[in-house]
């Protein structure tokens, strides 16, 4: 039985999986290279300066009541907020088919809106010792990297919590594991894998510094999320560590403005330049944060 590439199978079908997902041939991906040759590259994740854009999940509670779809959200993040650039959570996609995601193509054209990134969710923890379990949820998450590519993102996000009371070492190794072989794929499409601190080992700042080490590819990052300080979680003390390897801001409003001014300066002064993915909750955040962020941020 003749043996079919993924992406020359692709290029027949114009589809993949039973869901009909687009293809990323229709975008003239060139030849593939060797891993360590695409670690060399520029780092994809770089915007090179700073912009604002708007995560779909600061609107989630409006999405899920049905007052608009994800083929609204390109009007809704200009017209409604005056932002340029919008980020996706691939569990609010209603049929992400090539007709919609043309349509949704589109859509952002039409309001000069840049698509920046999909978050995915509820498509396998990174984080297992089951070794199929961590092959699946690689496959599950190509679909994402594909339509990530297919509508001009520069990345996907993912999470990386494992079970409770896991080994962290072992825990490093199967992490390594599974986004060495997530970047095998995503490497050639020019998509960049991100890790946001959603619980569990993400949340341990010098861990997950060790699995960035360890991966050591620049197509792979931290998006940090700015949650509000807690008695497990000081996000101060994650951002300072993780920001050498920040491809993007997850920006939530801290619990005062000093604080978020502060957190805003520290991101410039450490060089970063890219995207400051507004996640504040409620459409009052929102005009909040952009109003903080013009504020304080050189653009």
């Amino acid at each position: 039985m003749t043996k079919v590439s993924r992406r020359g199978f692709i290029e027949k079908s114009l589809a993949i999986g039973a869901g009909s997902f687009i293809a990323p041939s229709l975008l003239k991906i060139q030849s593939v290279q060797s891993k360590n040759s695409a670690k060399n590259e520029t780092n994809s994740m770089w915007l090179g300066k700073n912009d604002i854009s708007l995560a779909q999940w600061a609107l989630v509670d409006e999405v899920t009541k049905g007052e608009w779809k994800t083929l609204d959200f390109p009007r809704i993040a200009r017209e409604d907020f005056g932002i340029n650039g919008i980020e996706f959570v691939n569990t609010l996609f209603e049929v992400p088919i090539a007709n919609y995601l043309n349509r949704l193509k589109r859509n952002a054209d039409e309001y000069g809106v840049k698509m920046v990134l999909i978050m995915v969710d509820a498509e396998g923890e990174t984080c297992t010792p089951s070794k199929e379990e961590r092959k699946q949820t690689v496959i599950n998450h190509r679909k994402w990297i594909d339509i990530a590519q297919y509508l001009g993102c520069h990345a996907i996000r993912t999470n990386c919590i494992g079970a409770k009371d896991i080994d962290k070492e072992e825990a490093l190794k199967w992490s390594a594991e599974t986004y060495n072989m997530m970047l095998e794929y995503a490497i050639p499409a020019n998509i960049s894998i991100m890790i946001e601190n959603h619980g569990g080992v993400s949340n341990d700042a010098d861990w997950l510094v060790s699995l960035m080490k360890e991966v050591n590819s620049k197509y792979f990052g931290v998006l940090p999320d700015w949650r509000q300080p807690g008695p497990y979680f000081d996000n101060v003390g994650f951002l300072v560590k993780t920001l050498p390897y920040a491809g993007g801001m997850s920006f939530r409003n801290q619990p005062s403005d000093e604080l978020t001014e502060k957190m805003i300066k520290m991101t410039y002064d450490s060089g970063f330049r890219g995207w400051y993915g507004i996640e504040s909750s409620g459409r009052e955040n929102i005009i909040k944060s952009k109003e903080l962020l013009l504020k304080h941020l050189p653009m």
